[in-house]
């Protein structure tokens, strides 16, 4: 019998390997199963770490205004003798409009982000967002320059696709890795979730 399985019979029972129940200071425990602690982990470092982040920068566009999050959540075609123009390239996924471009990014990154953790580690997570970061930042810097990118669209794609990466075996490529990707990209292009902060939804 485990100690979550102990039943407690006796005014101060013992547990194995463990003290005596003071059912003075425990009454509710008088009779029955004791369980064990409920834990809850931080199971995804990189994943939670960015979600926190990403709210973080929400919070301040939402309490001091757009200003914010144009100047150091976004990235655009800027001078490059600016100091933010490098932390653009990376700070630009962080960035959301409001709550709910916000949340449509994060449930999926919640959802996917803690299987890439555990297959690929938390360090290679993390430098994999960052790496997501760059490259979008740099494309949407030379190729669109009358346009401005924010949101974590590009980091959520990335993790799917590298989901979806784990599940291939040597029969070739699943058809619900095309599917994801067609259904994702399909709906971000007509959604629009990171076009212009003006035009974002």
């Amino acid at each position: 019998m485990t100690r979550a399985d102990t039943v407690l019979t006796g005014r101060n029972a013992a547990i194995p390997g463990g003290t005596p129940w003071k059912f003075g200071k425990y009454p509710h425990l008088k009779r029955g199963i004791v369980l064990r602690k409920l834990v809850i982990r931080f199971n995804a470092p990189a994943t939670l770490t960015f979600a926190l982040l990403a709210l973080g920068a929400l919070l301040l566009g939402q309490t001091f205004g757009s200003a914010v999050t144009m100047k150091y959540f976004c990235v655009y075609r800027a001078s490059l003798a600016d100091p933010l123009t490098y932390l653009r390239f990376f700070t630009h996924v962080l960035g959301h409009a409001d709550y709910s471009h916000y949340m449509s990014n994060m449930l999926l990154l919640l959802l996917v982000g803690p299987g890439i953790e555990e297959k690929y580690g938390h360090r290679t997570t993390a430098l994999c967002i960052a790496a997501t970061a760059l490259v979008t930042g740099l494309v949407q810097f030379i190729f669109f320059p009358n346009t401005v990118l924010l949101g974590a669209s590009g980091v959520v794609f990335m993790m799917i696709v590298l989901s979806s990466f784990t599940e291939m075996g040597k029969e070739g490529i699943p058809i619900t890795l095309i599917l994801v990707v067609i259904f994702y990209l399909g709906g971000e292009l007509l959604d629009g979730q990171d076009e212009p902060l003006g035009e974002t939804p």
